[in-house]
């Protein structure tokens, strides 16, 4: 097999874990195809059955779900979506996640590449979820967290009594959702105590550097073009300027770079999103826009545990 059907065949044995007879919808676009084919071919073999939606270009930036689409998502056991990423589809993607969550288990790949899939995908998952559980045990229920960096990060804030969710890969049952690559650990912010500046080297996909300054979980000032961009998209949604997740990097193979489905994974990183807090907080959104602060210090509860992007437990 290629790394591209080792990768496939983990996304659908050991990720989805595909059972036949099952539904699985796969949403996909033209750049992803590849991809898209690989994972189909491994769905069949599983025994599912297989349908896989092509997002045409003359389609896009699509904001809504079609009818036709809504019953598609509705009707299957597990859902894949693959598209590339753009900051206007966001609403369509929160629909995503929404609905997948809701009726079935959802997998989400946006901005994925063949090389990604065979570097990322093909990884020791339960070595990362080890990991991820020590990070949480440390950082759960803390009533004070910082996180500085030495490009300007100064913030801190409370997660007490706010659940985790260790993205390890695991979205084999219902009601799940994660991405692949896999491999960071997250939770909301109680929102009031969220105060401070971030310095971020990328916000959602390759836009970015800038400064963020929040007051009370919401975003007040900020600098920077891709921010702007973010904050036009948002266009005066109020749910969209409220911090909404705090989340850890734990994918030892992961690297900074300008695609946020795999930099938001790296270790040594942290990342905030405005809008959306997955449930796990109190901000609903159709709006979710990761931000990445990089060689990042943390401290739970005046405790160190990571160094200028190097872990200490």
């Amino acid at each position: 097999m290629t790394e591209l059907q080792k990768a496939a065949e983990r996304t659908v044995a050991q990720a989805l874990r595909l059972r036949p007879g099952e539904s699985f919808l796969l949403v996909t676009d033209k750049p992803k195809l590849e991809i898209a084919e690989a994972v189909a071919f491994q769905a069949r073999e599983a025994g599912a059955e297989t349908t896989t939606y092509l997002m045409t270009e003359t389609l896009r930036p699509i904001g809504a779900p079609t009818k036709l689409f809504r019953g598609l998502i509705e009707g299957a056991d597990a859902v894949l979506y693959m598209l590339d990423a753009r900051i206007e589809e966001k609403p369509f993607r929160g629909y995503m996640v929404k609905a997948g969550t809701k009726n079935s288990r959802i997998c989400m790949m946006p901005g994925i590449t063949r090389e990604m899939m065979g570097r990322l995908v093909n990884i020791d998952y339960a070595a990362m979820g080890a990991f991820a559980k020590k990070v949480i045990r440390k950082a759960k229920d803390a009533e004070r967290i910082e996180v500085e960096n030495p490009a300007g990060t100064r913030i801190s804030f409370s997660v007490k009594g706010r659940p985790w969710h260790n993205d390890d890969g695991d979205i084999g049952s219902k009601g799940k959702h994660g991405n692949l690559p896999a491999g960071e650990c997250y939770t909301a912010p109680i929102e009031d105590t969220f105060t401070g500046r971030l310095a971020i080297s990328l916000i959602d996909d390759k836009i970015g550097r800038g400064i963020m300054d929040f007051e009370r979980g919401r975003l007040v000032a900020w600098k920077g073009r891709g921010i702007e961009a973010i904050v036009a998209n948002i266009a005066g949604d109020p749910t969209g300027m409220i911090i909404g997740e705090f989340g850890i990097g734990t994918n030892h193979a992961a690297r900074v770079c300008s695609n946020m489905l795999e930099a938001e994974k790296a270790f040594g990183t942290v990342h905030f999103a405005l809008g959306d807090s997955y449930g796990l907080g109190k901000n609903a959104s159709k709006h979710h826009y990761d931000a990445l602060v990089d060689k990042a210090t943390i401290r739970v509860n005046g405790r160190e545990i990571a160094r200028n992007g190097h872990y200490l437990i």
